[in-house]
Parts: C-alpha cells; structure tokens; sequence
C-alpha cells in the first residue's frame, strides 16, 4: 500500500456507519412501497375482472366485442388502414408545427403596421380553436366539394388533413406563443445591444429558447394529433378506424373498433412515456440551471 493509498477507495472517503445505515433504510422503504404498489394494483385489477365478468351481461358483451375470430379477422386490415393515419399524422405534424410557429410570430409582432397581420393571427386561432374539430372535418370535407372550384382537390384524405392542419395548428400557435413570451425582455434587449437585428434576435435568441421550453406540450398536442387522424374515416378515407367499421357493419360484431382502439393506444403510449421523459428531463436540467 502507497502512503497515498487509502481502504476507502482513491479518494480516501469512507461512509459513516449511521449513513450506512440511513442508505439501507432508504432501500427497504423503497422495496417496500413497491411490494404494497404490487399488491395493491393486483388486488384492484382482480376485483373489477371478477366484477365483470360476473356481470349478468357479460357473454353477450364478451360475443360482441370481444370476440377471438373477428379480431383475427379485422387486425390485418386495421393495419394496413393504419398506414394511412401514420402518413396523416407525418405531414400533418410538420404542417401543424410549421404554421403554428408562423402564427405564433405573427401574434408578437409590434407596431401599429402589423395590426393588421396581428388581427388576422388572433381571428384565426380564436376561431379555430372554438370550433369543434368533427365540424372543422364536415365543413372542409364537404364543403370545399361543393364550391366546385377549378384546381381544388376533392380527395377526403387531402381535404380531412386539411381540417387538422387548419384545427391543430391554432393550439399550437398558442404553445408557441406562451414560449416566446416566457422569454425574458432582458434577451432581446441584450441581442440588439449587440447590434442584431429584430428578426436576427427572434431567430437566433428568442425561438430557439421558447421552443426547448414549450418541447412538452408540443409532443402532447402531436399525441393528440395521433389519435385524431382517425376522425378523417367520416369522409370516407380508409384508415384503421373506417376499415374497423366496414368489418363491423358486416356482422354487427365491434370487436374490430376494439381492435383499432388497441393499436391506437400501443402507438400513443409510446409518446407520451417519451413526452414524459422528455419533461423530466428539462425539469432537471432547470433546476440545475441548464436552460435559460
């Protein structure tokens, strides 16, 4: 042994017994908690399956949507009608972002010239995000058909894409909005005091800090988007949830809207666990003074 080496380790640090002891504590409690977590959750969980499925109609309801054969039957055209939320929710999603972020800019402009690009913003969101989006949906999907303009598309799936842009994008102006505003005026100050311009300090100062703030409720509003792709089936487009209702009508058995529930779910919980890391991950490095 070195005159420099220690039993503790290379730093010489050696844990006092009573820390020892408080660690070991800490643990048992832990293991505890999750012991009467387990037990707790089981007890529940087999409670409400003895609850329902002593019910008095629980075969007809088992029958009806929960039957083995139509789900065999109705997931593979679920799936292949999921394709179709997927690519909605893509182009969508970068539309949304997209046109949210420009309204969001829109809203904070100043300056008596841009009152009225200011009015047009407010107008918009305001009024979009009062409207329902099934109304949104009907009133885009048919009636953009009946104007009968040249060079307008009819097709549901553009059109149904359309009303989610026109929809989401007015919640996520809002988002984009409370970002930029939560921004210091302290920031912009300091970027034109070193000579940036206006548009250079919203640029390279205040967007990219109100957009690492807002990351959370972005990725809740695209989660939303998620499972709101399947309203475009009203118009008549193919998607999991219209494919779930074709093999529905056919034997009155809706096991297949449980099916396309099921897969909306497995791709939504995904997401929000992500969302959930990503919050807290950004409230960590906060408290730890990582973000301005």
């Amino acid at each position: 042994m070195t005159p420099h080496t220690t039993p503790g380790g290379a730093d010489g640090y050696v844990p006092s017994e009573r820390r020892i002891a408080r660690e070991r504590h800490r643990r048992a409690r832990a293991r505890r908690a999750t012991a009467i977590a387990a037990t707790s959750t089981l007890v529940t969980g087999a409670a409400l399956f003895l609850l329902i499925i002593n019910s008095p109609g629980w075969a007809r309801t088992k029958e009806t949507f929960f039957s083995a054969h139509y789900a065999r039957v109705a997931l593979p055209q679920v799936l292949e009608g999921l394709w179709l939320n997927l690519r909605l929710l893509a182009v969508c999603g970068v539309a949304v972002l997209v046109l949210g972020l420009l309204l969001a800019v829109a809203r904070t402009l100043r300056g008596p010239v841009f009152f009225p690009i200011r009015a047009l913003a407010i107008a918009y969101t305001d009024f979009f995000r009062g409207l329902p989006l099934i109304i949104c949906l009907l009133m885009v999907v048919f009636g953009v058909p009946a104007l009968r303009l040249q060079g307008v598309t009819t097709d549901p799936v553009l059109l149904g894409g359309g009303a989610l842009v026109l929809t989401y994008s007015a919640y996520v102006a809002e988002v984009f909005r409370a970002g930029i505003e939560s921004v210091h005026p302290s920031q912009l100050a300091a970027a034109r005091s070193l000579g940036l311009s206006g548009g250079q300090a919203l640029r390279f100062v205040v967007l990219p800090q109100a957009v690492r703030r807002v990351v959370p409720p972005l990725l809740n509003d695209l989660v939303s988007l998620q499972k709101d792709t399947g309203l475009v089936s009203i118009a008549g487009a193919v998607d999991a949830v219209y494919a779930a209702q074709i093999i529905a009508s056919k034997d009155f058995n809706y096991t297949p809207y449980v099916v396309a529930g099921l897969v909306f779910v497995a791709l939504t919980i995904p997401m929000t666990r992500l969302t959930d890391w990503v919050t807290a991950r950004m409230d960590r490095r906060r408290a730890q003074g990582g973000i301005v």
